[in-house]
């Protein structure tokens, strides 16, 4: 066993992490404002003077679990208005596009303990757009692209600074910091560095009164003097740093005009004093926040470094064998990622799977929200809530959040939203399965879950409804961690499935209208997938039976029953479990089929497609007859149980005979079950043989869903000839879009009508693999549509995956498609073999679209680039 998996036996080399937001600001728990405006109510340069309620934010930040110290850098160039604290972005009503962040850095390295992490940030040494990036942005309509920082030239000549930022554990508790900064311009350039440490603010709000200080007695070091805080020493290679002080406190004066006690040093002084050399810092050396400031000049090309320590010892040689400890924990990253990547060849491709694990890992985040004291404010702290209006989140009072949390992107979406960290465990469960079955588990405890059994959805709306993927990621990670460990994890996936049969009953509860297994649920994370917001209250007792809701119905259903199958094997009581989800299933699979009472079903024959109907008042319908992923989805519902499975199941296999004899009217809509196929395997799918070639037909159609770099959300044929529809006297017209959003559905700022999304095409991939594992060779379609080349399923899942994976990897001219065609960032010795992995990527180009760094879902690719763990 290598070293890093012998640290992952021992929780404690986790207590610290890269836990800091990269942005707190805008989100909803910081929004005390009457009227529910979490963009207003905090913004990036209101930051700098504001302490927050919740969570802190930093650039490259670290903290214990519980975030009551952070550490983080800050740079200035000598030119900027302010020093760089924090990340910027637009919010979400200066973006064209939505919020969106403007800068450019990535996520080199990281390990699951974190003993060794690395990045780099791209600091312009001129000054930065700040201005120019709002202006302009707000000047664009949504029919153009982003303003982005690339944009602006401030690149062009190479002026601005590499800087890279490592981290190495020598201990649990012992954290050495490494800073090296490198001037690519040509000619010599000024910086600042300032490391900034600082407690989280959990004084000010009235429940306790003890306020731990920062101080220095000696040269080069910060004394930490928290009670709950093992490290207590915070050196300084460089022992003529300054070292400055002042406090996490709000800047009351600067932010509401109210007056100024003496001796009062707020967040921003030490900002204040580097950029307007004011006396913004105490004086007596102590407070709340501090840093050493370090003010160098670094010549053309050249670099240089600067080295720290976080400690819990009192040292006169912190930096004793300071290279040697880094090396150490490099060549242990090195050795822990060779054994994940032995089947890996290609030395691109490991270099994107890597980065892609980087990124999982750094957008681990604390996250804390207590729902009902954020509702009713507290002692110390008012929340003027108008709940004659609409306010967020009042059926949450029961929340309390206060954990390490996988977030999607930690700018962009600095919160987790439930269907995202279902995608995220499974390359998580690669690297480390225990944080992968402990995420999974988490949001279906008690301080999570909703009593009536909901999973919560994301902060901007807990009740929203996301895809209910739970359960299928619960038993991927469960597989994955038995093939990799050698034993099955029986207490998670018992302790997950019990609660997830709470929320498997919400749903049936409250997302079937008319109790016959047609299942809406909304926007369910498509956002503006529909022709009309499928969240939209609709008159006249009209409803939206949704093709994707019940399908994803249809595979939670499967998903459950073979969890209980699995459960069986050992403890025989999860058979009649089993039994009651097979029955399920096949009443959802009937409902598809024919919604009763001469309504139509879900499948368009003529088309050879699922749609979404829309049941009018006077018991007609309409087949809303749009293209989209949405008719896609019913691909999930698939599930192949092998015969030695079911041999072990006596009552299983009694039941479903039964079932089989005596309710001709459900068996027949199923791929045949009884039939068994290729090495004694039995199928269990929404689409027959017939159907599922017709959807293939049309997903595998180039003019239609296949792009050269994966599986697009919506049909092209929309763009020369778009949908329409008319809802409530309004005509709702649909255009393939193949990347920014033209609307301001759900914010503006994802697109689900033409992109490729990964999460989507991950389970495309998965689901063509299990029909493939049924049909074998017996089943092969045209790919692409119309070309003459048959393939089986499973060649058709590698071509998509491949296709994928290509958004990421160099092509024949050394370009790699996420980048857009941008030169620099395609052929710069300092760029090319960076990655970033967006949020969704253009339909046609596969250039990289949304949030920059969602090396959540998007870190999928990582698992695709290793197939063979596991199906």
């Amino acid at each position: 066993m290598n070293v890093e998996k012998q640290r992952l036996q021992d929780k404690n080399w986790q207590n610290w992490g890269p836990y800091v937001s990269n942005r707190q600001w805008g989100n909803v728990r910081e929004d005390y404002s009457p009227n529910g405006n979490a963009w207003a109510f905090t913004g990036h340069d209101k930051a700098e003077s504001y302490a927050y309620r919740w969570a802190e934010e930093g650039i490259a930040g670290i903290s214990d679990t519980k975030q009551l110290l952070c550490f983080a850098l800050s740079f200035w160039n000598k030119k900027d208005k302010m020093v760089k604290e924090r990340f910027f972005g637009l919010s979400n009503h200066q973006g064209n596009h939505g919020e969106d962040i403007k800068e450019i850095f990535y996520y080199l390295d990281n390990t699951p303990t974190h003993s060794y992490m690395k990045m780099v940030y791209k600091y312009p040494i001129n000054e930065f757009p700040y201005d120019e990036l709002i202006l302009e942005n707000g000047r664009r309509s949504k029919k153009q692209s982003e303003y982005e920082i690339i944009d602006t030239g401030i690149f062009n000549n190479n002026e601005y600074f590499d800087i890279f930022i490592e981290y190495c554990k020598a201990e649990v508790n012992d954290i050495l910091v490494r800073i090296t900064v490198c001037n690519r311009s040509q000619q010599a350039a000024p910086i600042v560095v300032a490391p900034t440490l600082w407690y989280r603010n959990n004084w000010k709000w009235g429940y306790n009164t003890y306020k731990a200080q920062l101080e220095t007695f000696s040269d080069g070091c910060i004394h930490i003097n928290h009670e709950s805080i093992t490290i207590k020493n915070f050196y300084s290679k460089d022992k003529n740093a300054e070292v400055v002080f002042c406090d996490n406190e709000t800047n009351t004066p600067k932010l509401y005009g109210a007056p100024t006690p003496e001796k009062t040093y707020y967040k921003d002084g030490i900002n204040d004093y580097i950029v307007h050399q004011k006396n913004t810092i105490n004086p007596d050396q102590r407070g709340t926040k501090a840093s050493f400031l370090i003010d160098e000049i670094v010549d053309a090309g050249q670099s240089k470094t600067f080295e720290f320590r976080l400690s819990p010892n009192e040292t006169d040689d912190p930096f004793d064998q300071f290279d040697e400890i880094f090396n150490t924990r490099i060549a242990e990253a090195n050795e822990f990622y060779k054994e994940i990547q032995h089947d890996v060849a290609n030395e691109d491709e490991q270099n994107v799977q890597r980065q892609a694990f980087a990124g999982l890992l750094w957008n681990k985040q604390f996250y804390h929200y207590n729902v009902g004291k954020w509702l009713k404010g507290d002692p110390n702290f008012d929340a003027p809530r108008n709940f004659n209006d609409y306010v967020r989140n009042t059926e949450w009072n029961h929340m309390h959040n206060k954990d390490i949390i996988s977030m999607p992107d930690k700018w962009e979406y600095p919160w987790y939203a439930t269907w995202d960290l279902a995608f995220h465990c499974v390359p998580y469960a690669i690297i480390d399965a225990e944080f992968a079955k402990n995420q999974l588990l988490l949001l279906t405890k008690e301080w999570y879950m909703h009593p009536n059994g909901q999973l919560p959805a994301y902060e901007w709306n807990l009740s929203d409804v996301n895809p209910p993927v739970h359960a299928w990621s619960c038993f991927r990670v469960f597989k994955i961690d038995e093939k990799t460990n050698g034993k099955p994890d029986l207490l998670f996936l018992e302790k997950v499935f019990q609660k997830l049969l709470l929320n498997f009953t919400w749903w049936v509860n409250r997302k079937d209208k008319s109790g016959k297994n047609i299942f809406g649920g909304g926007f369910l994370g498509l956002d503006n997938i529909g022709a009309f917001d499928r969240n939209m209250e609709l008159k006249d007792g009209q409803h939206l039976e949704q093709a994707d809701g019940t399908s994803w119905m249809a595979m939670y259903a499967l998903n459950m029953m073979r969890i209980a199958m699995e459960l069986a094997q050992y403890y025989q009581v999860y058979e009649d479990m089993a039994i009651k989800f097979f029955e399920h299933y096949l009443y959802i699979a009937e409902a598809m089929e024919n919604m009763g009472d001469d309504k139509l079903g879900l499948w368009n024959e003529e088309d050879g497609f699922f749609y979404d109907v829309l049941q009018l008042g006077n018991d007609e319908s309409v087949s809303l007859r749009l293209r989209s992923i949405v008719g896609l989805i019913p691909l999930f519902a698939v599930e192949v149980i092998d015969h030695h499975l079911l041999e072990k199941m006596p009552n299983f296999k009694i039941r479903m005979e039964w079932v089989l004899k005596n309710k001709p009217e459900l068996t027949k809509l199923v791929s045949h079950w009884e039939e068994e196929g290729y090495g004694r395997k039995h199928l269990m799918s929404i689409l027959r043989k017939n159907r599922l070639t017709k959807v293939l037909t049309r997903m595998l159609d180039e003019k239609e869903f296949l792009s050269e770099y994966g599986i697009r959300a919506m049909s092209k044929v929309y763009e020369e000839n778009p949908f329409r529809f008319s809802v409530h006297g309004n005509e709702n017209v649909v255009y393939y879009t193949p990347a920014e959003s033209d609307s301001t559905m759900f914010g503006g700022n994802s697109n689900w009508r033409g992109p490729i999304w990964f999460p989507i095409n991950f389970l495309i991939v998965e689901s063509l693999q299990r029909f493939h594992y049924y049909y074998g060779n017996s089943l092969k379609v045209e790919l692409p549509t119309g070309s003459g080349d048959r393939r089986n399923l499973d060649e058709v899942a590698q071509n998509i995956s491949g296709r994928l994976c290509s958004i990421f990897l160099k092509n024949e001219y050394g370009q790699r498609a996420f980048n857009g065609g941008n030169d620099k960032f395609n052929h710069d010795e300092h760029f090319k073999d960076y990655i970033t992995f967006y949020e969704y990527f253009h339909g046609d180009n596969g250039r990289g679209v949304g949030a920059s760094h969602q090396t959540g879902w998007t870190a999928t690719v990582a698992k695709l680039m290793k197939p063979k763990l596991t199906l």
